[in-house]
């Protein structure tokens, strides 16, 4: 029934201004549609993800969303530079270099977006 269906990831903000902010200004995202209540962004394969305004923004503790990017330690640096602040996490047997987590499918970076929600870098090996 949904094997034909895309899937969109929306994002909770609790101030949808401050959001657009991060997700344009330091993330360096462009908005393909806006409104009062979501803004809306394109992703290279075509499909998108929307901020929308919701007082539960920041109260997952988990991934909320990862992008996939060819080279971490670039991505990593890039935004470190824009402000970002990545996390370090507990993770039992789990290898660490800087920000960067060093994992079985490859290597990985989390951060917070300004509203709190827990993101995600990715790189892949063997994929």
């Amino acid at each position: 029934m949904l094997t034909g269906s895309e899937v969109h990831a929306n994002i909770p903000a609790g101030d949808l201004k401050r959001a657009r902010r991060f997700y344009t200004e330091t993330l360096g995202l462009s908005p393909t549609a806006e409104d009062e209540y979501a803004i809306r962004f394109p992703t290279p394969s075509g499909s998108w993800f929307q901020v929308y305004q919701t007082s539960f923004a920041g109260t997952g503790k988990h991934t909320i969303a990862q992008w996939d990017v060819a080279d971490i330690e670039q991505a990593v640096n890039q935004l470190e530079a824009r402000g970002v602040v990545f996390e370090k996490y507990d993770m039992p047997g789990i290898e660490w270099q800087g920000s960067i987590a060093l994992l079985p499918s490859g290597r990985s970076a989390w951060f917070t977006d300004s509203e709190g929600n827990i993101m995600c870098l990715d790189e892949r090996t063997g994929t």
